[in-house]
């Protein structure tokens, strides 16, 4: 395999060098415009059984385009609420209050209400360990014993109201009961992800001036158990404000013990499991969550109490069209990361769901692992990511052929917009050709979904996101804030406060406004690029950060990579800009074949022509590189900077949040054979 030859690059020169101009039309906006170049055709409406019974109607959108406070009023009202709010909505731009002067106990609505209600035996969690048999059925009255029993723990631990607890461990059940455990008594959780490295956890427990972690000697991954005490004793002794840490007992590996640690069995277990759930103010802090930042300095995103449990718990059973009497829920997502906090935990707990919870990776043991627990659990909806969606095209149609998957009603896709063509293939290979897909937009800061189709209303679209959710005011402006036609692409804003929007960066107001609230005026932004097709559907386009500008064209990666992942022999595409010469950016494309595909010398040829055919001669790459993996981080996100610095020939940056830091290793071996020839 070799990137393309000097002569390519002159016949790449004269096929997408299009000039910005065209004589008689009116000036391009060539720096703040994204173009829109990928149409899709296809339509799958809603099957009509599920639209008869559908939780939400489009009755929804009417209710809330008339009232929007009074819509989400209404959603609070399915929340239990000790004392009822005063007002709906306190909003001093860009700071707000939902609920104000109401009072909760968001431990109470994710099990103790459940449990009055009669529905103790219900399976709150199905825990599925990676090691095969390793399993736990957990239901909503042994949910209420633990979560009392942790609550008690942290309170002898000397854990109060308002204090920060960070929580570093695996996907075992004792990870949801100390969130709730915190929630119960008022301590704000700081979740941090059980693969980060022991100077991200430190930064972390110093900026949240937390005083207690809980962790676990370890937990499984890849077939193997994976240490985390040590990571935790390494980032300690950065801290000293950490008073005790409190370790469960999963792997049984040998760790090292201070006098600050404490066995999770030992205090827990002799906990009294009566615990009295005390009313917290609406905007009582509930947890902090931290988002990579430009600057390096991560940030620490603030959610409260009344308005994101109300949203969570909302679009939970709107997105979803959750029967929680009969569905099995499983979100694939890790709960170190915001879907796991709001559809893992949060969501489906308030709405007495059952969910599946799985520990380990979906290749281990096998490749079908994913599809065995969605057998052996008859899962009806089921919600992963574009990533995961691609890596199983890779690995074959035949692997989720060999498993009974009928169960299933409703999928979902969260992360990063989904190509059309994996889209398809989750509907068609996963799905059974029978099952909407609902690709939700949302990020850590926004705390729920905030785009996406409803199962019984929307003739979806692969690809789109399609409407704003009842109501929430987000639109596709232009660089001045003006919002775009029908056809036209920008920037993703949302005009108007939300329930679950995060209250600010934790000790930082002032960049809380800097970073989401000063490009537009009133509006917050937080970089991502979208269109609005011709029927006003939106469609994600990435981070603007990532759109490509060549030859007077705004290009997004995504639509590049869409393209690409069309084309029957690629699972997976990542597409950067890098500096041309001539057209100002060139796109170059790094693609991962499907199984079934052999990498012919044409290929790349093969793949830039398709390119061509399906968005266009302007998006033709520059060049392509047939590659075994892609860099990506933990929550499965490409880290297209990386390769950036591959296309630019760049020494390869910090490659420390990869999940897998081998892989830039593997795309520099093919780079001697992929140079240019003279």
């Amino acid at each position: 395999m070799k990137w393309d030859t000097s002569k390519a690059d002159k016949q790449y020169e004269k096929e997408c060098v299009v000039a910005p101009e065209t004589p008689g039309s009116e000036p391009r906006e060539t720096q703040e415009t994204l173009s829109n170049l990928l149409h899709e055709t296809r339509r799958f409406a809603p099957p009509a059984e599920l639209a008869a019974a559908a939780n939400v109607t489009a009755q929804a959108y009417t209710e809330a385009e008339a009232d929007r406070l009074a819509f989400w009023e209404k959603q609070a009202d399915r929340l239990s609420w000790s004392t009822r709010w005063n007002t709906a909505l306190d909003w001093n731009p860009p700071f707000a209050k939902w609920f104000v002067g109401g009072e909760l106990n968001v431990a109470y609505n994710c099990v103790d209400r459940h449990v009055e209600a009669g529905l103790g035996e219900k399976v709150a969690y199905h825990w599925e360990g990676e090691p095969e048999g390793d399993s736990r059925t957990i239901t909503y009255a042994d949910l209420q014993r633990e979560v009392a029993k942790a609550a008690n723990a942290l309170t002898e631990l000397g854990v109060g109201k308002g204090d920060r607890v960070a929580v570093y461990m695996p996907m075992i059940p004792e990870l949801p009961i100390t969130m709730l455990a915190c929630a119960r008594i008022g301590a704000i959780h700081s979740v941090v992800f059980g693969g980060f490295s022991a100077s991200a956890l430190s930064g972390r427990i110093k900026d949240a001036d937390a005083k207690v972690v809980v962790t676990a000697d370890g937990g499984y991954r890849r077939g193997a158990p994976s240490a985390l005490k040590p990571t935790v004793d390494e980032a300690v002794k950065e801290c000293p404000g950490i008073e005790r840490v409190l370790v469960v007992r999963r792997t049984g590996q040998e760790v090292d013990w201070t006098d600050k640690d404490v066995w999770w069995h030992d205090l827990v277990d002799r906990q009294s499991a009566e615990h009295a759930p005390v009313p917290h103010d609406a905007e009582h802090p509930l947890y902090i969550l931290y988002t990579s930042g430009t600057t390096g300095k991560p940030k620490g995103i603030l959610h409260t109490t009344g308005g994101y449990l109300t949203q969570t718990a909302y679009t939970h059973h709107a997105v979803f069209d959750l029967k929680p009497e009969n569905d099995i829920y499983w979100c694939t997502a890790d709960i170190g990361w915001v879907t796991g906090h709001s559809y893992i935990v949060y969501g489906p707990l308030a709405n007495g769901a059952t969910s599946v919870i799985y520990e380990g990776t979906p290749d281990t043991p096998h490749r079908g692992r994913f599809w065995e627990i969605v057998q052996k659990y008859k899962v009806t909806i089921l919600y992963t990511a574009p990533t995961a969606i691609r890596t199983f095209m890779k690995w074959g149609d035949d692997i989720p052929a060999k498993y009974d998957m009928s169960s299933l009603r409703i999928l979902g896709s969260v992360g990063e917009p989904i190509n059309p063509e994996a889209y398809v293939w989750y509907r068609e290979h996963i799905g059974g050709n029978r099952t909407p897909v609902v690709d939700t937009w949302w990020q850590t800061e926004t705390g729920a979904v905030m785009i996406s189709p409803l199962p019984g209303v929307t003739s979806a679209k692969p690809g789109a996101a399609m409407r704003p959710l009842p109501g929430i005011t987000a639109d596709v402006v232009d660089d001045q804030g003006e919002s775009v036609p029908n056809g036209g692409g920008g920037f993703l804003a949302i005009r108007d406060p939300w329930p679950s929007m995060l209250r600010t960066i934790w000790g930082d107001d002032q960049r809380y406004i800097d970073t989401y609230w000063s490009r537009f005026e009133g509006m917050y932004f937080a970089g991502d690029g979208a269109k609005r097709d011709e029927d006003g559907d939106i469609w994600l386009l990435g981070r603007v950060d990532d759109v490509m500008l060549v030859s007077g064209h705004n290009i997004s990666t995504t639509e590049v990579e869409s393209a690409l992942v069309s084309h029957p022999k690629v699972a997976e595409a990542a597409v950067v800009g890098a500096t041309d010469p001539v057209t100002g950016q060139a796109i170059v494309s790094f693609v991962i074949l499907r199984g079934s595909a052999e990498e012919g010398a044409d290929i790349a040829a093969e793949l830039r022509n398709h390119v061509a055919r399906t968005l266009g001669p302007i998006a033709k790459p520059r060049q392509i590189l047939v590659v075994p993996e892609l860099p990506k981080t933990r929550s499965g996100k490409i880290m297209r900077r990386l390769l950036r610095d591959v296309a630019e020939n760049r020494s390869i940056g910090d490659v420390t949040t990869l999940a897998d830091s081998t892989v830039m290793n593997l795309i520099s071996e093919k780079l001697p054979s992929a140079k240019s020839e003279d």
